[in-house]
């Protein structure tokens, strides 16, 4: 069986998974392809170094954040967006309140592990 969401997600009615440190998660849409992120960030907080094997797009949708990606830094804010690839060490640090979404392919498996995500359906 393949997990995927639903075909509408009402942000209202999709909790938000604390991930610590002034940042956390609500999970818009995947299916084994592809996954889309919104992730708030409070003014300071952290997304720490890290790498993975998926490409990843950065839409700044609120605020201003400073990303590091295979050792190039710049500022990003509203309007901005940010392309990752597939086993780049990246991170950020949040200067602004601000908002990411961030699309992911394939899906972040590990997101769906450790989240209460209930907006989805079991298809054969």
């Amino acid at each position: 069986m393949k997990k995927v969401s639903v075909k509408f997600i009402n942000a209202v009615h999709t909790e938000w998974e604390d991930l610590g440190g002034g940042v956390s998660r609500q999970i818009l849409g995947f299916d084994e392809q592809i996954m889309m992120v919104k992730v708030r960030f409070v003014k300071g907080a952290i997304g720490a170094l890290h790498q993975h094997i998926h490409s990843q797009t950065t839409y700044c949708a609120l605020g201003k954040f400073e990303f590091m990606v295979d050792g190039e830094v710049k500022v990003i804010s509203v309007g901005d967006g940010v392309y990752i690839k597939p086993n780049s060490i990246h991170g950020t640090k949040c200067i602004e309140d601000g908002l990411l979404i961030d699309v992911f392919s394939p899906v972040r498996e590990d997101f769906l592990a450790g989240s209460n995500y209930s907006n989805s359906s079991d298809n054969k």
